[in-house]
């Protein structure tokens, strides 16, 4: 089982009893997530940013991780990818919110949750073979076999957009679970506590108006685990 480092910039300081180490963890969160929220600043020519001079900017962005890496791309003219293949520093987080907490006491309630958060610098893929491999491994993992079904990315396409990477090696996880945390006074208060679990199933697959006939529905439980309802 791999482990995370421990680093002065991964180091949980808020509820360090909440941090959790183990790699498989972090590649669950993102994986399951889909979604990462990228952190970066950029120099804002407009002026009206922080101090006038920077600007910092959170954008959500479909990730995957594969090996020692997590990966996203984007359009190549877009602010986030200049910048970040210009070697700023970025923070990439994902959460999954798990359930709410109810507690007998207003200040106790709280969230159960999974969240992780890299440091480091996106770095641009470039070879072609591999960037396609990527794209494959990315389809693949919202739904196997797909790739063999559909187009493959054109030249055009390929070049429009850019595929960057940020090594995991500076990574932190903390996860909430479980009940409230009442104090001992409000133990004796007539309500209900426990937590509100929150599933996120995909629950339908709607078919378009493309969509060619006769075409059975497809499985893509595979991927999807005890998420997959249809």
């Amino acid at each position: 089982m791999s482990q995370l480092e421990v680093t002065e910039k991964t180091r949980i300081r808020r509820g360090p009893k909440r941090a959790v180490f183990d790699r498989a963890i972090l590649e669950q969160v993102f994986n399951q997530a889909h979604v990462a929220h990228v952190g970066f600043i950029q120099d804002d020519p407009s002026g009206e940013g922080l101090s006038g001079k920077i600007q910092p900017f959170v954008i959500p962005m479909l990730c995957w991780i594969d090996g020692d890496l997590l990966y996203v791309h984007g359009a190549s003219s877009s602010r986030m990818i200049k910048t970040l293949t210009g070697g700023s520093e970025a923070c990439v987080t994902a959460t999954i919110l798990d359930g709410m907490v109810l507690s007998k006491s207003a200040f106790h309630h709280s969230a159960n949750y999974r969240s992780a958060m890299v440091f480091g610098q996106f770095f641009l893929i470039e070879n072609p073979i591999e960037i396609n491999r990527q794209y494959k491994i990315f389809m693949e993992r919202i739904a196997p076999g797909r790739w063999d079904e559909v187009r493959p990315p054109s030249e055009i396409e390929l070049k429009a957009t850019k595929m960057l990477a940020i090594k995991l090696d500076q990574a932190s996880v903390k996860v909430r679970s479980g009940g409230p945390n009442e104090d001992k006074e409000d133990l004796d208060i007539p309500a209900w506590t426990g937590e509100m679990v929150i599933k996120h199933p995909l629950t339908a697959m709607v078919a378009d108006q493309h969509s060619t006939d006769g075409i059975k529905v497809p499985d893509y439980s595979e991927a999807w685990d005890d998420r997959w309802r249809v």
